[in-house]
């Protein structure tokens, strides 16, 4: 069962890398909650595959850092009707 979970980890880790995708995105593509994907991600992947986690990290700064302006968008077209 082990090597499930740490596979499970590379594979989303890899997802979100070649994707730039964000963690909702990743859940909704693998069937899993967000919860499960952050904590792959954050406290199962470093253990195991350091390298790979310091890539993921840097694309998940990155989405955290402009989480704000997705937001904005998502309104502005909420109350625009586009």
């Amino acid at each position: 069962m082990r090597t499930d979970i740490e596979e499970r980890a590379c594979d989303l880790a890899l997802y979100i890398i070649e994707h730039q995708a964000t963690v909702r995105t990743a859940a909704k593509q693998f069937g899993i909650s967000k919860s499960t994907v952050h904590k792959d991600l954050s406290q199962r992947l470093p253990a195991f595959n350091k390298p790979l986690y310091l890539q993921v990290k840097a694309v998940l700064e990155v989405n955290k850092a402009e989480r704000h302006i997705r937001g904005g968008i998502a309104t502005r077209k909420k109350y625009k009707g586009d």
